[in-house]
């Protein structure tokens, strides 16, 4: 027998807020036309006077605990200007360094403990013309932090 419990309720609820807050992001930013044909078939798309320069978005999410009860965060990061994202500056900014490649990022030297509290690191989006997803589990939000610097630190 299955039980709901108000929080799985509010977190569902939250969830599907979240998707459709995406949805709506994503359908506002792109025009139909390339959504149909989309940046990579177009040839040069600078010779028809647009570029993807000032379209890039990542939808950020930071999930606590086991991914079917853990707590979910996420944010719409834009980076023209910096917005919707605590650290959106400086995230940005990490961005536009490693040209979108969340992999690439350097890892910055960290004191961590050795406490297992897994963290899930999603991100989905557009940078520079290209579709960027990435997920990541960390032992902890310690080792998320020095591998992804502010990308992802949603709660600060």
């Amino acid at each position: 027998m299955t039980h709901y419990t108000s929080a799985s309720t509010t977190r569902l609820r939250r969830v599907t807020t979240t998707a459709a807050a995406l949805l709506l992001a994503c359908a506002a930013s792109v025009p139909a036309a390339r959504a149909v044909t989309g940046p990579d078939t177009d040839p040069a798309p600078a010779a028809h006077g647009r570029t993807d320069e000032g379209n890039d978005w990542l939808f950020v999410t930071v999930t606590r605990g086991d991914a079917r009860a853990g707590d979910t965060r996420g944010t719409l990061l834009r980076c023209d200007p910096p917005q919707g994202h605590p650290h959106a500056a400086q995230a940005c900014d990490q961005l536009r360094a490693v040209s979108g490649d969340l992999t690439a990022i350097p890892r910055r030297d960290a004191l961590c403990s050795m406490i297992y509290a897994p963290v899930t690191a999603r991100a989905e989006g557009r940078w520079q013309g290209r579709t960027v997803t990435y997920t990541q589990t960390f032992a902890n939000a310690c080792v998320m932090r020095a591998r992804t610097g502010e990308i992802f630190a949603l709660d600060e």
